[in-house]
């Protein structure tokens, strides 16, 4: 596995936009304001052509524009890291112009971004065995104040701090009230929907509103199938982290570009942890998805599963839930399934280095995730 150099005191940073570009509000705003931030702590700049554009659909602009400005900045000399302006729809019909062979001969550099960009960072590593960060994109550095997990995003891609770990509370759903025959009468607690605060404070932070409740999954001692795990012991996991964003994922299986075979012959006697969320998922859709990478062969070395809230958290449907979408069918693996973790779409979230070796250590609501680069 190649890791880049980490970004240094004074370094540039290169903005690119292979997804969403910052076309418009919030986004416009956010980006303006952590260009200021980044400027206060005396990165440099360097904005992609398409770092502002609306042009495409799903994206920021036609596939071959997007694919070629990510090319250009990953062996520009001038550009010490990448961040993505944000995520998307459709960066898939861009995977096509990104030169996987360019970035292999290329000296490495991080590239760092989620959701739509699991279309780099999971390729990045299972392709050219570069690895890649996923973590917030650039929007993120814009909120005022920062909330702690932009603060570690930077401490990762700066090297400053390879530990990655879990939140106190994170933003979720309203939580009803309800009256005395149980019915809801108001919505208390309730992060109020950030796109709406955003009108009148495109800065708007994030609003925790939701005390962290992670939920462990083990061996049964059967064999057969997996159980919540309430006593409160010290989960391990030793591997190397690969994932991303299911949505995507599901879109890569049995392409072009669909090397996770290659990847895990390479790292075999490591074994895989696997980090998965999603975002327009439902709980059926999850279970479909799961089943296709585990008929593709993706799981064969796991040795556990790290998955992150889905943005449907809560939802059921036909008495399927968000656990049993994915218990079910990887109870057959024996591993532990660490579920509703800080990775995705409901924030904060964690950054993780896609194809670093990991030492996993969770033990009631907590988890920490130690990046070892070798």
């Amino acid at each position: 596995m190649r890791y880049p150099e980490f970004l240094h005191d004074n370094g540039t940073i290169g903005f690119v936009a292979p997804s969403f570009g910052c076309s418009t509000e919030p986004y416009i705003s956010l980006f303006n304001n952590a260009q200021e931030h980044f400027k206060a702590l005396g990165y440099k700049m360097k904005l992609g052509p398409n770092a502002y554009a609306g042009e495409g659909i799903g994206i920021s602009n036609k596939p071959h524009l997007c694919g070629k400005e990510l090319n250009e900045a990953y062996t520009d000399n001038e550009i010490d890291a990448i961040i993505s302006c944000g995520g998307g729809e459709l960066m898939c019909e861009v995977v096509p112009f990104m030169d996987f062979d360019l970035v292999k001969k290329s000296t490495p550099k991080w590239y760092m971004g989620y959701s739509d960009n699991t279309n780099f960072t999971f390729l990045s590593a299972t392709i050219a065995d570069t690895a890649a960060i996923y973590g917030p994109c650039v929007s993120s550095f814009g909120m005022e104040p920062w909330h702690s997990s932009v603060q570690d995003a930077l401490d990762l891609i700066t090297g400053r701090n390879l530990v990655s770990h879990g939140y106190d509370m994170w933003e979720g759903p309203a939580l009803p009230v309800l009256d005395e025959n149980g019915d809801p009468i108001v919505e208390e607690n309730a992060a109020p929907d950030r796109a709406e605060l955003r009108e009148e404070n495109p800065l708007e932070p994030y609003k925790p509103n939701r005390k962290t409740e992670y939920k462990f999954f083990v061996p049964d001692g059967s064999g057969l199938e997996l159980k919540l795990d309430d006593t409160d012991s010290t989960i391990t996991l030793e591997g190397r982290l690969l994932g991303g964003c299911m949505d995507c994922l599901v879109n890569l299986r049995g392409t072009d570009f669909d090397h996770v075979d290659d990847f895990n012959e390479r790292y075999k006697e490591d074994g895989i942890i696997w980090f998965i969320e999603s975002c327009d998922l439902n709980v059926m859709s999850i279970r479909r998805a799961i089943w296709q990478m585990k008929c593709t062969g993706w799981f064969k070395y796991v040795k556990g599963f790290m998955i992150g809230r889905p943005l449907c958290f809560g939802e059921e449907m036909m008495g399927l839930d968000q656990y049993n979408a994915v218990t079910d069918l990887l109870a057959e693996y024996q591993v532990p399934v660490l579920m509703d973790l800080d990775i995705g779409h409901l924030p904060p979230m964690m950054p993780l280095i896609t194809g670093a070796y990991a030492k996993v250590t969770a033990k009631g609501n907590t988890i920490s995730v130690e990046h070892i680069l070798k």
